[in-house]
């Protein structure tokens, strides 16, 4: 049979070759380095040279449109221009943000991003945690009063809960105490949710993934954000709420005691407030929003199943996701 080009689903671009084009479109110095990092949501690309470091990410069709992706770039402008100390997009010698690219299964887009310098630090201390409270905060005032001209995703009851449940039902299909579980929490969520003043809460773009792992200390103690993908709008709480995840997860590991997990949130939580005031309501809010998170990300799994999870998505991991939606009820909520 004669060879012909067969269409691929998700393909990895050549290091060496976005090495090549990437020197020419930016005008970067001519000992620049390019090698994969992770492929995963999006493929990651670390650069670097004798005297600077830049990621260059592959966005993948399914997960990121055009106009999604231009979105979180205004965004990033947005917040550099204000001063927020974020990783940005960076422009080629043509003034373009968003780069092309013909791979085997079509176009994809990728965007060079600067290098935020320092490391993650997973055991944040008093003043790692002032410094994280007060920046967050200065980025919710921002993102509080901007209006992309793209789309961005919307994290709301509909999309956070009743789309994923349905979503997921055939997932579930042999799993029917999971499903009716889900459908029963999300109720109670809403009617949990629906009995604050939510008229009083703020909206804007939130981050929607405040882990340790999106952020970067240097050694003088400065924060640097970054990995907006999943980046949208709904209750700014919702940052507070992910970066609450970290402490559910450290606990679970059996990495910091129940009190001190407490401690470390409040502190953040006072810090935050030192900048943004905010509601009783929203604070009381944040535990409840959690399970929407657990919910949208396991649907997030299942949609991208073939070209990311594929390799974990496996009942038993279904079921471990789900118990630890329960384990999130019995430790943060009280309908």
């Amino acid at each position: 049979m004669p060879h012909h080009f067969f269409p691929a689903q998700y393909s990895t671009l050549s290091s060496a070759a976005l090495q090549t084009h990437l020197i020419e479109s930016y005008q970067l110095a001519t000992d620049t380095t390019c090698r994969l990092l992770i492929r995963n949501v999006s493929d990651t690309y670390l650069l670097e040279n004798s005297k600077n470091k830049y990621i260059f990410k592959i966005y993948r069709n399914a997960h990121r449109k055009l106009e999604e992706i231009k979105a979180e770039v205004a965004l990033l402008n947005a917040l550099k221009a204000e001063g927020h100390s974020v990783s940005f997009p960076i422009s080629d010698q043509h003034h373009k943000q968003v780069q092309q690219f013909k791979a085997a299964e079509g176009l994809r887009n990728g965007v060079l991003f600067s290098f935020a310098e320092g490391k993650v630090i997973h055991d944040l201390d008093q003043n790692h945690l002032d410094t994280l409270g007060k920046s967050i905060a200065r980025i919710h005032q921002t993102t509080a009063t901007i209006k992309l001209a793209d789309p961005r995703p919307s994290f709301n009851f509909q999309t956070t809960l009743l789309e994923p449940i349905a979503t997921l039902e055939p997932h579930l299909k042999d799993m029917p105490e999971e499903l009716d579980y889900l459908k029963e929490i999300s109720n109670r969520v809403i009617k949990k949710i629906e009995s604050f003043d939510t008229n009083s809460f703020s909206t804007g773009y939130c981050h929607y993934d405040l882990f340790p792992k999106n952020f970067h200390f240097d050694e003088a103690g400065d924060i640097t954000f970054f990995d907006f993908d999943f980046a949208g709008y709904g209750y700014l709480i919702n940052d507070l709420m992910s970066f609450l995840n970290h402490y559910f997860f450290h606990q679970l590991n059996n990495v910091i005691t129940k009190e001190q997990a407490a401690a470390d949130f409040n502190a953040f939580l006072k810090a935050y407030q030192q900048v943004r005031k905010l509601t009783a309501d929203e604070i009381e809010a944040i535990p409840y929003l959690g399970i929407c998170f657990h919910i949208f990300f396991l649907k997030f799994f299942y949609d991208n199943f073939d070209d990311f999870s594929n390799p974990f998505l496996t009942p038993k991991f279904t079921r471990h996701r789900i118990d630890l939606i329960r384990k999130w009820e019995t430790m943060y909520c009280n309908f």
